[in-house]
């Protein structure tokens, strides 16, 4: 079992910046990648969260392409942490922000509680 945290979100102006952070617990050698979803405010009964930037255990990552050049994902192992520095923020970033973990042996995700990022224009 892991166990996701996140934190940092909040309310920011268009061109702002946010950092989220997600502390991870319990069977951290079983990851074999985290990342961060995101879902806009009125579609949390969809099953359907967007991915927004991903870390893999070799240090790889992947981008939306919405994304790119504006928001970097970076992990800490020694702190068992992932963070979401997010730059140039638009209106259209408002979202709750996930954090994942992708199990290495079964492929089981696990999901944190989520946190609210609203970007005012």
């Amino acid at each position: 079992q892991v166990q996701l945290v996140e934190s940092g979100g909040g309310l920011v102006q268009a061109g702002g910046s946010l950092r989220l952070s997600c502390l991870a617990s319990g069977n951290i050698d079983s990851i074999a990648a985290m990342g961060w979803y995101r879902q806009a405010p009125g579609k949390q009964r969809d099953l359907v969260r967007d991915l927004v930037a991903r870390i893999f255990s070799s240090g790889g990552t992947n981008y939306a392409d919405s994304v790119k050049g504006r928001f970097t994902i970076s992990r800490d192992n020694a702190k068992n942490t992932v963070d979401l520095q997010m730059n140039s923020l638009k209106p259209e970033d408002t979202a709750v922000y996930y954090c994942n973990a992708l199990e290495r042996y079964y492929g089981v995700y696990y999901w944190g509680k989520g946190a609210l990022v609203t970007v005012a224009s």
